[in-house]
């Protein structure tokens, strides 16, 4: 994601820092709607947003964020405020008021709403501040109605690469084995770039991939329960090569894909290094 910051004219201009990557480009006069029901989490949230120049009205409550929608430019909401409420049904509201308003949902779980209306997805524990502030970035640029460089999509999947860990085979697949994104790891053990996968198909391409995988791909997505795999046999085993030659450690997970149809997550952590597939 590439977002850029202007920063406030003052008096006596500091030689500006080296760029980090992640500057924001933003008019002084962006309000934010902060919903989160822990009055810590608001404290901190508004503070950093104070220091970066933006201005924010904070609720912990449904209602006192119905009684803001009119006063904001970006909404952030936490999704689950307990006791049975969501922030969800401010988005839905705020979308139907003001639908040009950008939002962001902060949550702690990888499944729940994704793909609604709102329009980008922050996983809390593992999205840091310099995300929540390119999020903010873009989406304003949007707002200000400039061309965003963002994919919501590469950046929703990249959360889950972040938070899965490097060292890890990580594949993102549709219940009939179609890859909807893979991280940099998969991709190297595979011998192709990332933007080769997409839409392409685990089992016409890995014709050796043991066909019972098929059925696994099916039961993990329609059922949402997890497999495990305990064979070590390898989810690439290749029939012309040596099985004791490398072994993996396989997990398969369901997810909501950003398109919200069922799919899987893959993650392979590899025990024993294999030739590339694709040599």
């Amino acid at each position: 994601m590439h977002a850029y910051l202007k920063r406030i004219q003052c008096s006596v201009q500091p030689e500006p820092p080296a760029s980090t990557g992640l500057e924001l480009v933003r008019s002084p006069s962006v309000t934010i709607l902060l919903l989160d029901d822990d009055p810590i989490n608001l404290h901190l949230r508004s503070a950093i947003l104070r220091q970066h120049g933006y201005a924010s009205l904070t609720a912990t409550t449904i209602e006192e964020a119905n009684e803001l929608l009119d006063k904001i430019d970006i909404a952030v909401l936490d999704y689950h405020l307990g006791a049975g409420l969501f922030g969800t049904e401010v988005a839905l509201k705020l979308r139907k008021r003001r639908p040009q308003v950008p939002i962001i949902i902060m949550s702690a779980t990888l499944e729940r709403h994704f793909g609604g209306v709102e329009d980008m997805h922050l996983l809390k524990g593992h999205s840091s501040v310099d995300d929540l502030l390119s999020a903010l970035g873009s989406l304003e640029a949007r707002r200000r109605g400039s061309p965003v460089v963002v994919d919501a999509r590469d950046f929703f999947y990249s959360r889950i690469f972040l938070a899965i860990g490097s060292d890890v085979l990580v594949q993102i697949l549709d219940a009939a084995g179609n890859w909807i994104h893979l991280n940099e790891t998969a991709a190297e053990y595979l011998g192709q770039p990332r933007e080769w996968f997409p839409g392409r198909n685990l089992f016409s391409e890995l014709p050796a991939v043991p066909t019972d995988w098929h059925q696994i791909l099916h039961s993990v997505a329609d059922t949402r329960e997890t497999y495990i795999d305990r064979t070590r046999r390898g989810l690439f085993f290749q029939p012309d090569v040596a099985p004791q030659s490398f072994t993996w450690s396989v997990l398969a997970f369901p997810i909501t894909l950003h398109d919200s149809r069922p799919g899987v997550v893959l993650t392979a952590r590899i025990l024993e290094r294999a030739p590339t597939l694709f040599a």
